[in-house]
């Protein structure tokens, strides 16, 4: 069986280091592993509209930023295909014969819906394409035969959801769609990286990311006013490692090396907690050690983006090269469910022929 990887974002916003820590890292050391046959990297703007219905616009617009985004952090168009949700209606289709698979209250269970309803402040006014997502999802997914969809923690029951509709869909049907199996980082924090105010989740919607597009000058802004820990007011005092996302980010981003280069006095990131839990160690100094560890990682996708962003065109046909490889491949999965699932009336040479000896023609 093909290895396969599917996965995506939503075209709402600029790429921030919460996905690139999450997913996007990952989805690069994936391309680059050799393992996987094929590789599908959704723009998933069909999506972005069930909760953007009313603006198409601002997901147009960001259709070709989360394209920069994908590009500058490496990932290559020859080894992977992006393409744009909305172009292939075979996924469409998919999720329509899957709704008969799922149930009203099975939905309202997936804690992913409920923290993302709860996050957008839906009450009975959530639209049907967002609170369906999941069953879309598995669409996606399973069009493209995907064994592996790398993602953030917080998607692991949309995974396991998308497993349940393909052994509804087996069961009922026989065996054509593939159980995908969710590939999270072998760090923990990358799973879920805070915000700079220190929330739970950095978010587009509450303003507290750190962009992969942003520059040199933003960075260090969005550094230095970072949460740390509140009650380390003196430099003398103590500090807490727990809950201080300057630490956190540290965890997630920093190198040996980078002791080597950018503070000497410090031979790793554990010599550095153990003197910041002592005290003797400012909020500041940390904070601009930080600033450099981020740089040596957004310099170089800056720079790949720059490159791309002189030739516009060549990355809108990217993604028409990536969107046609898709379809492709959706229309073929299409084409086995509906034989599966006998709706494939005009294709069924056998069906034609038994009707026409019932009728005696």
């Amino acid at each position: 069986m093909k290895k396969i990887i599917l996965t995506g974002d939503r075209p709402t916003g600029r790429l921030h280091l919460g996905h690139y820590v999450g997913s996007l890292r990952q989805r690069v050391e994936l391309q680059n592993s050799g393992a996987y046959d094929d590789i599908y990297i959704m723009i998933a703007d069909a999506q972005a509209l069930t909760d953007n219905a009313d603006n198409p616009e601002k997901i147009r617009e960001n259709i070709l930023e989360v394209a920069l985004d994908y590009l500058s952090v490496g990932i290559d168009p020859d080894k992977a295909s992006i393409f744009i949700q909305s172009q292939i209606q075979a996924l469409t289709e998919l999720s329509f014969y899957y709704m008969n698979l799922v149930t009203v209250a099975r939905l309202q269970r997936n804690p992913t819906v409920k923290s993302e309803i709860e996050m957008r402040g839906f009450a009975s006014d959530i639209p049907v394409g967002f609170f369906t997502y999941p069953i879309s999802q598995a669409a996606d997914i399973t069009a493209f035969k995907a064994t592996a969809v790398p993602v953030g923690e917080d998607q692991e029951p949309m995974i396991e959801q998308a497993r349940e509709i393909v052994r509804k869909f087996n069961y009922i049907y026989g065996d054509v769609l593939i159980e995908p199996e969710i590939v999270l980082s072998d760090n923990k924090v990358c799973k879920r990286l805070p915000g700079t105010d220190g929330k739970a989740k950095m978010s587009k919607s509450l303003g507290n990311g750190i962009y992969l597009a942003d520059d040199p000058k933003t960075v260090k802004e969005k550094v230095m006013s970072m949460f740390t820990d509140p009650d380390h007011i003196r430099i003398e005092d103590p500090g807490k490692i727990e809950g201080n996302t300057v630490f956190t980010y540290l965890d997630a981003f920093s190198k040996n090396e980078d002791f080597e280069e950018f503070l000497p006095d410090y031979s790793c990131l554990d010599e550095l907690k153990e003197h910041y839990k002592r005290g003797g160690l400012g909020d500041v100094k940390i904070k601009k050690f930080l600033v450099n560890v981020l740089e040596r990682e957004l310099g170089p996708i800056r720079e790949r983006r720059a490159i791309y962003e002189k030739d516009i065109p060549g990355v809108y046909e990217i993604l028409k090269e990536g969107t046609r490889k898709a379809k492709e491949t959706a229309d073929a999965t299409l084409k086995e469910v509906k034989e599966a699932m006998k709706i494939n009336y005009f294709d069924d040479s056998a069906l034609i022929s038994s009707q026409t000896e019932k009728y005696g023609g």
